[in-house]
């Protein structure tokens, strides 16, 4: 069993940047898929960033260019980096984790092996 912690939210204004972590309880944890999801008041959770064991990364049309995920080499932390936020951004974020099936065959949060709790983004304009 992996838990995941997310930390690194919190309330900043419009523009502003912000850095979530994901840290993973199991050191030197292999995976093959690794997303951030967010959920917003009132609406459907969304797929924001994704990053896989082949190095491959995708996002969100609304985040790119704007979040970069990661992965720090060597710990067990994965990070989601945001710029120039937006009200908009303003959600619960959650990270996920899957051992053992690539990022293509998860289709939605709850099938993946391991799932955080939740760290808080408010964005106000």
């Amino acid at each position: 069993q992996v838990q995941l912690a997310e930390s690194g939210g919190g309330s900043v204004q419009s523009g502003e940047s912000l850095r979530l972590s994901c840290v993973a309880s199991r050191s030197a944890y292999s995976y093959r898929c690794i997303t951030w999801f967010r959920q917003a008041p009132g609406k459907e959770r969304e797929e924001v960033a994704s990053f896989d064991s082949l190095g491959v990364t995708a996002y969100a049309t609304s985040v790119k260019g704007r979040f970069t995920i990661s992965q720090e080499l060597g710990q067990n932390t994965l990070s989601l980096q945001m710029h120039s936020l937006r009200p908009e951004d303003t959600a619960m974020y959650y990270c996920a984790l899957d051992p053992s099936r690539g990022c293509g065959q998860l289709m939605n949060m709850d099938m993946f092996a391991y799932r955080g709790q939740g760290v808080q983004v408010t964005v106000s304009s």
